[in-house]
């Protein structure tokens, strides 16, 4: 049997169930009720079996019907299913789009991409948050947000792409150095100025450490300086107030400027992942397929 023919009567079937009748069924698809009739009869000649108990007031599934029926509801779900990704494939994207972002990543890294796509889709109305607190997307109605750090198992009504692991350095202006000296060693830097992040609640963020096999793990840390935005406590040690330790994308401009200089490179390690996330329910939309696809190109790292 040639494939397109098993399809044939399916949604004749479907729609006769859920009309309770030839009759109505035909009203739905535009039919006859016995075009409708020969339409099932076909199909249950085809497959050799049963599907529908036939009396004077109502139509019943057999037991073989009414598994038949489960798996073409299922079919004929993915077919539409299958459609909506084609239309929004087609489709331009529009509309307002709610995205959420972490406040430095967000404003260094991720606007230049949403920028860019502003630019290719003039339909879209871009609507950016940007907080280091883990927004609840579904409940407050945001499209698309980026994480850093988040579950190692992503809630099932969530759709998450990873772009990559940060990567964290430590660094020092030249001027702190030329008057503190420079750290050989981890141990060194209980001996030096150590700018970190914080937040209002009053804890700071510890470093990530390598173990001698290799695993990173936090360490906590006294810190004379801490500041409580990312671009704020880079600032901080580009002015020479101490050693920090940075996520390179964070670091990266005035390492190449020459404002900052590594400190202790074999000390380079992997910080936190980060995550595009969105409501599974919305990936069809084209304004959010467009903008995960864009975004994914744009922002991976490593």
């Amino acid at each position: 049997m040639h494939d397109s023919e098993r399809l044939k009567g399916i949604d004749v079937f479907v729609a006769t169930v859920a009309a309770g009748s030839f009759t109505a069924a035909g009203e739905r698809l535009n039919l006859t009720s016995s075009a409708v009739g020969k339409a099932v009869a076909r199909l249950e000649a085809r497959l050799g079996t049963r599907l529908l108990e036939r009396t004077t007031r109502r139509l019943r599934l057999t037991d073989a019907g009414a598994a038949f029926h489960r798996i073409c509801v299922r079919v004929l779900e993915e077919l539409e299913s299958a459609e909506r990704v084609l239309a929004a494939d087609a489709a331009e994207p529009s509309g307002r789009l709610r995205v959420d972002l972490p406040a430095t990543f967000g404003h260094l890294k991720v606007m230049p991409a949403l920028i860019d796509f502003a630019r290719r889709h003039p339909a879209v109305q871009p609507h950016v948050g940007f907080t280091d607190r883990f927004v609840d997307v579904i409940d407050e109605g945001i499209d698309v947000a980026v994480r850093i750090g988040g579950p190692d198992h992503w809630p099932a009504n969530m759709g998450h792409r990873r772009l990559g692991t940060e990567r964290l350095i430590f660094c020092a202006a030249p001027s702190y150095l030329a008057q503190h000296g420079v750290p050989r060693t981890l141990e060194d830097l209980a001996d030096h100025e150590v700018v970190t992040y914080g937040r209002a609640d009053g804890t700071t963020s510890p470093w990530w450490i390598n173990t001698p096999d290799g695993v990173p793990m936090r360490r906590s840390v006294d810190s004379r300086f801490v500041v409580g935005h990312g671009e704020a406590q880079r600032d901080a040690v580009v002015a020479g107030l101490g050693v920090a330790q940075l996520a390179t994308w964070l670091a990266d401009e005035p390492l190449r400027a020459g404002r900052l200089v590594p400190v202790l490179p074999e000390e380079t390690c992997d910080g936190l992942p980060l995550h595009l996330v969105w409501p599974l329910g919305k990936q069809l939309l084209p304004k959010v397929d467009r903008l995960l696809a864009h975004l994914a190109d744009t922002l991976r790292i490593r």
